[in-house]
């Protein structure tokens, strides 16, 4: 049973910096693409960025490209997404995402298994 469970969200002023952790067990994840997505109140759930457990490369939203990193530390199981620069627009629940086969996807749809979530709130 694979479990992905979040942590490091919180309150932050804006032009801040939080570090989203994500603990992923019940398998090895060699050939997994994990995701990041976030969901602001009211709005879908909008794909963030992603990486290859094998060989770490990476995909990200252009808007956030240079102010968001993910990366993974495979001795741990764990993912992360530093977050710098923070705005009041990047307010949301983050979410961490597995997905088993296929690739990189911005499709919400396309990841197999999903963490609880974890609150990020960006004070003006």
């Amino acid at each position: 049973q694979v479990q992905l469970v979040e942590s490091g969200g919180g309150l932050v002023q804006a032009g801040g910096s939080l570090r989203l952790s994500c603990a992923a067990s019940g398998r090895t994840f060699s050939g997994y693409v994990m995701g990041w997505f976030r969901q602001a109140p009211g709005r879908e759930r909008e794909f963030v960025a992603a990486i290859r457990w094998t060989g770490g490369s990476t995909l990200y939203t252009d808007s956030m490209k240079g102010r968001f990193a993910i990366s993974r530390d495979s001795a741990k199981n764990t993912v992360y997404l530093q977050m710098n620069s923070l705005k009041p627009e990047d307010t949301a629940v983050y979410y961490c995402a597995a997905r088993n086969s296929g690739g990189f996807s911005f499709d919400r749809s396309n990841y197999n298994y999903w963490g609880q979530g974890t609150q990020v709130t960006v004070s003006s």
